[in-house]
């Protein structure tokens, strides 16, 4: 069973009473330990369908499973459920709480799916150095670089073991060679916990790692397959 599957996905929002088709009939699958990137040009739906496949947001037309699950048949306190315990998100701001350590940032989701505390602070702290930013663990995020910000992103987005992950253009504000480091441990963590990732990006770096590219223009997909 495919974990992500749509079908004739449509979004149409109002621009001041003009509807505006931002996805049009997207129909495609996405398989458990896909390495997958969502890209195209800016305005092409990518944020659109990735915000769709998070359940942060709810289609206008079409149908969207999320391992078997119909969405829509899912209220607000279902799809909040979803989303905290079966989906691990990094964003391009990396949207790091400031006033806590990275490793309060990490544990911050084991306390919200009520893990002891004891439990998740180990827990939080074996990720971190799993991702080798153990001496992290205590500063904050203005005392870390953006490269190190967006590693405790991914240690929060993975500390609890989700199925998926969904990355909205993670390397957008870092340098290429500290780009490069992030989507190797991406990588490493899809292979060594099976762990999908998703990422919408038109970063050139992101779409060599993948080993999937779902392009998009004007809200359709125009091509599916591995790059290159």
């Amino acid at each position: 069973m495919p974990i992500i599957r749509t079908e004739q996905l449509d979004k149409i929002y109002q621009d001041n009473g003009i509807p505006v088709h931002a996805l049009q009939n997207i129909t495609f699958n996405i398989e458990r330990g896909e390495f997958l990137a969502i890209a195209g040009p800016s305005g092409s739906g990518k944020t659109t369908l990735l915000n769709l496949i998070g359940a942060l947001d709810r289609p206008s037309g079409g149908q969207i499973w999320f391992a078997g699950q119909d969405l829509a048949g899912l209220n607000k306190p279902a799809l909040s459920a979803l989303r905290l315990h079966q989906i691990g998100f990094i964003f391009q701001a990396y949207n790091l709480i400031p006033v806590l350590s990275a490793v309060e940032n990490v544990e911050f989701k084991l306390m919200l799916l009520g893990m002891p505390e004891a439990d998740r602070r180990k827990r939080a702290l074996a990720v971190l150095a799993h991702l080798g930013i153990g001496d992290l663990a205590h500063k904050r995020p203005n005392q870390m670089s953006g490269g190190q910000q967006q590693r405790v992103a991914v240690a929060r987005a993975i500390v609890n073991d989700p199925p998926i992950v969904l990355a909205d253009e993670p390397t957008a504000n870092l340098d290429s060679s500290t780009a490069h480091a992030l989507l190797d441990m991406m990588e490493l963590m899809n292979r060594e916990k099976n762990i999908t990732f998703i990422f919408s990006s038109h970063d050139k770096q992101v779409l060599d790692h993948a080993r999937r590219v779902v392009w998009l223009r004007d809200g359709m997909i125009v091509q599916d397959g591995r790059p290159g």
